[in-house]
């Protein structure tokens, strides 16, 4: 029997739904749970949220919002074992890999708890300081930051269901909007057990988490001008989103993570054998793999200089055929599966498309599955390459969500970021180099079309958290195809959960307004 993943709204569990869709274990085919189709009372559970949950969050300081989410992290730290295990069935995926989506989730709530703390018992935060307006100096406009007067709604993807959920609630709880989350059906399980353990505990006010299963039919229509939207998913889907009258006509405040075609690239003066060189192949395929390549910040397409495209396809390929696929009860597997048979469908469609202009360099699928067979959603790693890469356009263009990358070779520097810009905006790139001034100067280039750029030379070859991490630090999103979207970067993040405001008036008044104010300072 499967469980029913009931909706909460309005502060309470929908039951008596009738189940319209089956979540999957992907290796084995075994049916796991339940959701129902479009959920009823959405505008009367949108408008609690605003109004129960907003008001108790934002009657608290930020301290204690922060207080709540480290109560929260603490409770989840205690149930891991169960969140792996579901993680496992409904996900597909190994025990390092659950625990980039279990533990990085839960690392960066705890993050923002600690944020919190330091902004102390403020309910508005101060932008800068005031503006003299009169020449007597009494007249002043103050920059202040406020809680939006709504709700966020955070549509999400099916590959992080865990981390997806709390990178976004931590920041959006902290600033004191509440929260409804809609996460990608078919890994809605472990979404859906979090919430409803940290629910059950009575850590956060009525309405201020709520959880849509499911259909997502009604949504958008549910909102209102002062709510915010944060969408993860594809191209296609965001325009869909833009579009919609909540956003186009009302004015509705959209975040979007999009498609990325994300690059790394060996510097052209990287020897092989040599320290950047091992560093460079180490990393493309430890992101090539986790996860399954089910992550939106790995490395599409990996440049290096053409005297050295076969010396880093064969010590790639080398790596590569080391890493054993099937079933993650196996303790012997080394890369799960994907999360479903569509997605499956759709990485081997992709890479029909993308072999058209490249060749093959290395192909896992001749290895026997441990623990599987065909009918599983598991998919070995491909490496892809296309030497002469000016004429090539798919590999730009087309993104195949899986444990696929292609190498491209370039002929210097300036050659390597104008084929990284063709990207046309990714969420990151990184760049191996021995060489300060290339890595400085491959920054400052990269930056316009990336949302982060991860430089990485031999003296942080032990210590840099990596080309596919997301930490919490550091912002998260970019421009163009990637969705023009910003997350976190520390307390930036609360910027799209409040709104500024000059507040124009004598300097006493001002000083009676922002006397227990934090200054908001990144």
């Amino acid at each position: 029997m499967t469980n029913l993943l009931n909706n909460y709204l309005s502060g309470q569990w929908q039951t008596g739904a009738t189940a319209v869709h089956t979540l999957f274990d992907p290796v084995t085919g075994e049916a796991l749970a339940t959701t129902g189709g479009a959920a009823p009372g959405l505008k009367e559970g949108f408008t609690f949220a605003r109004t129960e949950g907003a008001r108790a969050l934002q009657a608290m300081t930020y301290a204690q919002r922060a207080t709540m989410l480290s109560e929260a992290v603490k409770l989840m730290q205690g149930k891991r074992d169960e969140y792996y295990a579901i993680s496992l069935a409904n996900s597909g995926t190994i025990k390092a890999d659950s625990g980039v989506d279990i533990d990085g989730g839960l690392f960066t709530l705890g993050y923002y708890a600690q944020l919190g703390m330091a902004l102390g018992e403020a309910h508005v935060l101060t932008d800068g300081a005031a503006a003299i307006m009169s020449k007597d100096q009494l007249f002043q406009s103050q920059h202040v930051m406020v809680p939006i007067k709504g709700l966020a709604l955070f549509i999400n993807a099916f590959n992080f269901p865990s981390w997806g959920l709390w990178e976004k609630a931590g920041p959006a709880l902290l600033s004191g909007v509440p929260v409804v989350i809609k996460p990608a059906t078919a890994t809605a399980w472990l979404t859906h057990r979090m919430v409803a353990d940290v629910i059950a505990a009575g850590i956060l006010p009525a309405g201020a988490l709520s959880i849509v299963c499911g259909s997502s039919h009604g949504l958008l229509d549910a909102l209102t001008p002062f709510d915010v939207l944060s969408f993860t998913g594809s191209a296609d889907t965001a325009a869909l989103l833009r579009s919609h009258p909540a956003v186009a006509r009302e004015s509705v405040r959209i975040n979007i993570e999009a498609d990325s075609l994300n690059s790394t690239i060996l510097g052209e003066d990287v020897a092989p054998g040599s320290a950047a060189f091992d560093l460079f192949v180490d990393n493309l395929v430890r992101d090539m793999t986790i996860k399954s390549g089910q992550r939106c910040t790995a490395p599409r397409r990996a440049l290096v200089p053409k005297q050295l495209f076969h010396a880093v396809a064969e010590a790639t390929a080398g790596k590569l055929a080391a890493i054993r696929v099937g079933n993650p009860r196996n303790a012997e597997t080394m890369m799960g599966s994907l999360v479903s048979r569509a997605q499956y469908d759709s990485v081997q469609e992709g890479l029909v498309k993308l072999k058209t202009e490249s060749s093959v360099l290395f192909d896992g699928s001749a290895q026997p599955l441990l623990d599987a067979d065909s009918k599983s959603a598991c998919v070995a790693p491909t490496l892809l390459g296309i030497r002469d890469v000016d004429q090539s356009k798919l590999v730009h263009e087309h993104e195949v969500f899986g444990p696929v990358s292609s190498l491209l070779g370039y002929r210097d520097t300036a050659h390597a970021i104008e084929i990284a810009h063709r990207g046309l905006g990714s969420l990151v790139a990184s760049v191996y180099s021995e060489d300060p001034a290339l890595l400085a100067h491959a920054a400052h280039e990269l930056a316009a079309s990336h949302g982060r750029v991860h430089l990485v030379s031999p003296d942080v070859g032990k210590t840099h958290t990596g080309h596919g991490n997301v930490m919490p630090a550091s912002n998260h999103g970019g421009p163009g195809r990637a969705g023009g979207g910003e997350e976190l970067g520390g307390l930036r993040a609360l910027n799209f959960y409040h709104r500024r405001s000059a507040i124009q008036g004598s300097s006493v008044a001002l000083a009676e307004l922002t006397k227990s104010a934090s200054p908001y300072t990144v």
